[in-house]
């Protein structure tokens, strides 16, 4: 880690809203360079910390969105068999068919390692991959290489990326993979948290119109039986819909109307369950 890396600082950016914690626990894991694992609901904001990082810091930033059917060698490169066959059978190719590293693309890790300048690394819902996955992942991670079998090469990271990772609880991960990050659970926002998130993209709104989608807003995550319940996306999309809305004001909401429940709710039982709420 070179010394312009060392005092690097995460501090805010201007559309993301975080607390000292969360800043501090960012700060604390480059300095470790420990990947830095987020967990909470969706809507907690955690994928956008990693832009958020990127951002501040002047980073390019690098995602890599996990799937359950992915391996890691996807994660880290791949051999392009396919256009290397085709370039065999057809005498015009301008290709060299029998250097192999010219059909080599490297994955969304591989990017991270070859990059010219030091990245932030999203690794984006890790508890959609399988254990070994995650705990091979984390191996490669910690000596910051791999190898690259069809041409017998080492790839070795030219800046050691500032890592991400993020999970929605809906796998337990492993405790060796625990055991080698840092770990912070991000809370969903209280009513004065949201009030700063809400500032962010609606610095004119109406404060009596922000009291009443409030009101409602954590009234209606409170339901019973509601499988997906609204979050910050959620609030910031029905914020747009009212603006939008010419015959929306204050005191509609204020009335006991909740207009476009829909851009809230996405599951039909949900939305089922807040129009009858918004009935009574």
């Amino acid at each position: 880690m070179t010394q312009s890396q060392q005092f690097q600082r995460f501090t805010n950016a201007s559309r993301y809203v975080l607390d000292d914690e969360l800043a501090k626990i960012v700060n604390v894991s480059m300095a470790l360079e420990l990947p830095l694992l987020l967990k909470g609901e969706p809507g907690t904001g955690k994928t956008r910390l990693a832009h958020a990082i990127a951002e501040s810091l002047g980073m390019p930033l690098i995602i890599l969105n996990v799937k359950s059917s992915m391996k890691l060698v996807e994660a880290l490169y791949q051999y392009d068999t396919l256009t290397r066959l085709n370039d065999s059978r057809f005498a015009d190719s301008s290709r060299d068919v029998s250097c192999i590293e010219d059909y080599i693309r490297m994955g969304k890790i591989g990017q991270a390692f070859t990059a010219p300048q030091r990245v932030v690394l999203l690794i984006d819902e890790i508890d959609k991959a399988d254990t070994d996955f995650q705990d091979d992942m984390l191996d490669v991670l910690d000596q910051m290489q791999f190898d690259i079998m069809e041409i017998d090469k080492t790839v070795t990271a030219r800046h050691r990326p500032v890592v991400i990772i993020t999970s929605n609880a809906k796998k337990d991960l492993s405790d060796p993979f625990l055991g080698r990050c840092n770990f912070h659970h991000i809370a969903f926002p209280e009513a004065d948290m949201m009030k700063r998130i809400v500032a962010v993209h609606f610095p004119d709104l109406d404060q009596i119109l922000l009291e009443s989608c409030l009101s409602a807003f954590y009234r209606l995550r409170e339901l019973d039986g509601v499988e997906k319940k609204p979050a910050t996306r959620e609030l910031l999309n029905w914020l747009r819909a009212l603006l939008a809305d010419p015959d929306v004001d204050a005191s509609t909401l204020a009335n006991g109307q909740l207009p476009y429940l829909g851009i809230l709710f996405k599951k039909s039982a949900d939305l089922e369950a807040a129009q009858v709420h918004a009935l009574v």
